[in-house]
């Protein structure tokens, strides 16, 4: 089964691997982080780290059975005031699944109890449909249809969360959180 870890150093390589593994791929439904994303991502991803050890970010993998493969990416970003945006992504190989929907909703459980927050935001571009799907199946709720900040057209999404008690972690176990 495999697990969401929360991110670490020893992460670097199989981070790496997957986002350019799967660069074409998520270029189709979200904007291309660029080459310099690639060329920079020793000191972006201790950046990361960083962020992550100041507490404004909550960075989480999700490692594959085999422990050392990559699958998906779930962050909490911008902690302000309790509240935190949700990103995730995952790889072409472990779409169809249902795996990003268990990993966002252990994401979800953490996100009330581990790191207290009492809200959560989210976006996705209209034509990326399982995204959407994520989402309404994690209990979000769409608000507004807008232009996401790589313009193009997107919908946001919010879900409160109800604190201690949010659901259970799911199916994907999570560790070293």
């Amino acid at each position: 089964m495999p697990e969401l870890q929360r991110l670490r150093a020893d992460h670097a390589p199989a981070l790496l691997a997957f986002e350019r593994e799967n660069r074409a791929w998520f270029a189709r439904t979200i904007s291309d982080r660029g080459d310099a994303y690639f060329a920079d991502f020793p000191a972006r991803h201790r950046a990361l780290l960083t962020y992550q050890d100041e507490g404004t970010d909550h960075f989480h993998v999700l490692v594959a059975d085999d422990a050392t493969t990559i699958l998906g990416r779930f962050n909490l970003m911008d902690i302000t005031d309790g509240q935190a945006e949700l990103g995730f992504r995952m790889a072409e190989s472990a779409t169809g699944r249902g795996l990003a929907t268990e990993a966002a909703r252990t994401v979800c459980h953490l996100a009330a109890t581990a790191y207290a927050l009492t809200s959560l935001r989210a976006q996705a571009n209209l034509d990326n449909l399982a995204s959407h799907t994520v989402l309404t199946r994690t209990g979000f709720t769409a608000t507004e249809q807008t232009v996401l900040r790589n313009g193009t057209a997107g919908r946001r999404y919010v879900k409160e969360l109800a604190g201690p008690e949010e659901g259970a972690a799911g199916a994907i176990g999570a560790a070293g959180l």
